[in-house]
């Protein structure tokens, strides 16, 4: 599931560049470890290394191992948005268990589209992304709310809601079932149409150890819903329910 690995860094790495001066470029290192579910609808979880790059110049863009690429072409005082490019993770025999060689494998692919973001204050902002991927016929959309909650101490944390939803061809690819997998698993076949799958709720914190380094933590709990949840991959072998947790140590300049 693309929110696995890209959720989670979204407001790490805003948390990271807060320290930095606001107006001025950002660049954030860091590593870390994540446990999230197995494959998209998995009820297992596995756990995974996480190394970030996020480099950040305003009125320009960013570029980052969390919200892929955006160069913003309108740099306005409340509306950003132009080009969006990021990366889609599939899922690997090993990640399927049980379920290898019953059910396709999906290999990762790359996403592009574009994002439209407005930003009330610096607590509060709102958006939307496009996608389409660059080799396939999968097309995804998401809108979300970003809140930066006041600070505990010195540590920052904010609220992130997002709502993600895929075309049919995406939908399918996920959490499709075709007749000869389902032969395999003693199930039905599924063929999902187009439609909003996911709704996820997401708390971020950073909190600092020197000027320039901190711990970056984040609980992401996401809900399947729709033709996704009605899946036979996720009611017979896994869960509407999503939850992801990240651990990560940041360095920034």
């Amino acid at each position: 599931m693309r929110r696995t690995c890209l959720l989670f860094l979204a407001a790490l790495l805003a948390a990271a560049s807060v320290h930095a001066e606001e107006d001025g470029p950002t660049y954030a290192l860091g590593a870390g470890v994540q446990r999230m579910p197995a494959w998209m609808g998995a009820k297992g979880d596995r756990n995974q290394p996480i190394p970030y790059v996020d480099i950040e110049l305003p009125g320009k863009g960013e570029l980052s191992t969390a919200d892929g690429l955006t160069i913003d072409l309108l740099d306005g005082d409340h509306w950003h948005g132009g080009l969006y490019g990021n990366w889609l993770w599939g899922r690997t025999h090993n990640d399927l268990g049980a379920l290898g060689g019953k059910v396709a494998s999906l290999s990762p692919r790359f996403q592009g589209g574009g994002y439209l973001d407005y930003v009330f204050d610096k607590r509060f902002s709102v958006g939307s992304h496009v996608a389409h991927d660059t080799d396939g016929a999968g097309a995804y959309v998401a809108v979300y709310a970003d809140y930066k909650l006041p600070n505990v101490w010195y540590i920052e944390h904010s609220l992130e809601l997002q709502v993600g939803g895929m075309n049919g061809p995406a939908m399918r690819r996920f959490f499709g079932v075709t007749p000869t997998e389902a032969r395999n698993l003693g199930t039905r076949s599924w063929q999902p149409g187009a439609g909003w799958q996911s709704a996820n709720l997401e708390y971020d914190a950073f909190v600092p150890t020197s000027q320039h380094t901190g711990f970056a933590v984040a609980i992401s709990y996401g809900r399947l819903y729709g033709d996704a949840a009605a899946s036979p991959l996720v009611k017979s072998f896994g869960s509407a329910r999503q939850v992801t947790e990240t651990l990560a140590f940041v360095y920034h300049f």
